[in-house]
């Protein structure tokens, strides 16, 4: 087998890139194709000596600016040179399903979702100047998009919500494979402090807005950990609440602020979440939106609850009563485990093995 590996980009560290790296070290020859690449944010992920980027990569700010670059993804990936493997591994939420295989070879996407500017062109697009001009350039990537979600052999959903929207927005079947979650990373804690949690990036459709709000109306103190396009906005809407925004911080801070949180906050609808999985990896409980994938990774009383509305009095009702001494951080481990990355690793090859044999 000659294997390559492609993502959409390594320029940033979220959910997205630590799947990837879970995906690289699957298959530790294959060299890794992506558009950008950042060694400072995703270097320890992948190694850089394995990494193949675009020409975009020339451009001078690229891995700052790389959403404005939007409109030439399509051809940056259409363009890398793939003539050389039988075998093609890509992991997307957006781009990296449309690279071109050579003829015989087979192409497994595993992909995070269909491409937010298809099915949610608000909080993508967010709060652009020009919409007029975005809903033109939009329409035409929507286009692209459609077709490139022909090209692989093989779809592999990271949850039965996002294989559900696969087939609704694409036509297409999935093998439904659960994110891996990295139980090591996390060590167990039992609470103790006094702070709910929420890491994620800071973009619109995260809703950690309404978790500022929600934690204002309770009256509890709320912690959130990260960056990205709407954290301006979130620090003006946080100022002289009871949430502190952190900003970027290293994995051992996130791991010991969620270790010692009385629980981890989901308060958008996720494609997956990572987030239950590392809170309970950390034996701690999540408060999640009821929607998407987070109804596939909390079992409700045992690992997490609810709340059922995308309001901050609904958020905020639960934060009042949660009680973190009913969760049993042992049981939440033990739940966490079960998305190992062994055994995503052991299912991942095995899907990709049965696709070549059927081809």
């Amino acid at each position: 087998m000659r294997a390559a590996l492609v993502h959409d980009y390594l320029n940033q560290r979220g959910g997205a890139e630590r799947v990837f790296a879970h995906i690289a070290r699957a298959y530790p020859q294959a060299p890794v194709y992506t558009a950008l690449f950042d060694p400072s944010q995703t270097g320890d992920l992948v190694d850089p000596s394995r990494v193949r980027t675009s020409y975009l990569a020339r451009i001078p700010g690229a891995n700052r600016y790389f959403r404005f670059l939007a409109p030439l993804y399509p051809r940056a990936f259409e363009a890398f040179d793939l003539s050389a493997y039988d075998t093609i591994v890509s992991s997307t939420t957006a781009w990296a399903k449309g690279v071109i295989v050579p003829p015989g070879a087979v192409h497994v996407c595993y992909i995070n979702t269909v491409s937010r500017f298809a099915f949610a062109y608000d909080s993508y697009v967010g709060a652009m100047r020009a919409p007029v001009l975005a809903r033109a350039l939009i329409s035409r990537l929507v286009e692209w998009d459609k077709r490139a979600a022909q090209r692989p052999t093989q779809f592999v959903a990271n949850s039965q919500n996002v294989a559900d929207r696969i087939k609704r927005y694409y036509g297409r079947d999935s093998i439904v494979l659960h994110c891996p979650v990295d139980v090591d990373r996390f060590p167990a804690g039992a609470g103790g402090g006094e702070h709910f949690f929420i890491a994620s990036r800071l973009l619109p459709y995260k809703r950690v807005d309404l978790a500022i709000r929600a934690a204002q109306i309770a009256r509890v103190p709320l912690f959130v950990a990260g960056s990205g396009p709407a954290e301006a906005q979130l620090r003006e809407l946080a100022r002289g609440t009871t949430t502190t925004m952190l900003g970027y911080v290293d994995d051992a801070t996130v791991s010991e602020l969620m270790r010692t949180a009385r629980a981890a906050i989901l308060p958008g609808e996720e494609d997956f979440g990572l987030v239950p999985l590392e809170a309970a990896a950390s034996g701690r409980a999540t408060i999640a939106y009821r929607a998407g994938g987070a109804q596939e990774t909390i079992v409700e009383g045992r690992t997490g609850e609810f709340f059922a509305d995308a309001t901050p009095e609904s958020l905020a009702a639960v934060l009042k009563n949660f009680d973190e001494r009913r969760y049993d951080p042992q049981r939440l481990r033990a739940h966490a485990e079960q998305f190992s990355p062994a055994r995503f690793i052991e299912r991942l090859r095995e899907i990709v093995e049965r696709t070549r044999s059927a081809s």
